[in-house]
């Protein structure tokens, strides 16, 4: 198993992506914390799950984007589960909203999670992760950071925030044993997107646009996952991997 005893910190981890990234490292062999802030129900319905395949796992609920609610969480993994040896910063939100009708509000709330979120637990765990010398953090980032769309204006922002959260992270941690990546997602169907999937007329523009014509599955970034999590990437930090079927090539 590529992750026999390590111990995994993911979060937005009950529900689409980070559900099915926790999923996996369990059956890689992680144990496996899965934050949540409202979805409780999901996330210790995950926990059973990973507990079914004899990882060990427990639920915690926090804002990321606000600290100390942050600095909580981390010491309860490490209380329970002994370290971190993985973070997945995978918690995030988005809304669809043209750029002369975003509010102030709307703003700060998709930034502090998405972007000040992602710094608040990066910063936390690199912190113990620094005391053994080793650990290796993956930024849920998409291909947001590089393109843009319409409608799309603050979450895009937040992810090209977060395009060079990971190059400052991999630079300042390289020293301390800690490599950090981003992962980079195209059109993924999850309960974010769904209903927008749904409309025929939205799915036929965004697949013209896909080389590949394939709209993914949460399952489909699993794999680009474990690979940066495990020591199959040893010699990769600061860099993003884009999942995307093709769409970022032209």
């Amino acid at each position: 198993m590529r992750l026999a005893e390590k111990v995994a910190l993911v979060t937005g981890g009950s529900r689409g992506m980070g559900r099915a990234i926790a999923l996996g490292f369990a059956r890689e062999g992680a144990d496996v914390a899965v934050n949540y802030r409202s979805h409780e129900g999901e996330a210790l319905s995950a926990v059973k799950e990973i507990q079914a395949l004899g990882r060990r796992a427990i639920a915690v609920k926090a804002d990321v984007g606000r600290g100390g609610e942050v600095r909580a969480m981390v010491d309860r993994v490490i209380q329970t589960l002994g370290r971190i040896d993985i973070l997945v910063n995978n918690a995030g939100i988005m809304k669809r909203t043209p750029l002369l009708e975003i509010s102030e509000a709307e703003w700060d709330a998709i930034l502090d999670t998405n972007l000040k979120g992602c710094f608040l637990v990066t910063q936390a765990v690199a912190r113990e992760m620094v005391k053994r010398r080793s650990g290796v953090i993956i930024n849920m980032s998409s291909i947001g950071q590089q393109v843009a769309a319409r409608n799309m204006t603050h979450y895009n922002t937040s992810k090209g925030g977060i395009a060079q959260l990971t190059r400052q992270a991999a630079l300042e941690l390289v020293d301390h044993g800690i490599r950090v990546n981003a992962l980079c997602p195209g059109l993924i169907e999850t309960d974010m997107n769904r209903q927008d999937i749904a409309q025929e007329e939205f799915r036929a523009t965004r697949l013209a646009g896909i080389p590949m014509k394939v709209i993914g599955t949460p399952e489909d970034v699993v794999g680009p996952a474990l690979f940066l999590a495990s020591d199959e990437s040893r010699l990769v930090t600061g860099t993003h991997l884009f999942v995307d079927a093709g769409l970022t090539m032209i």
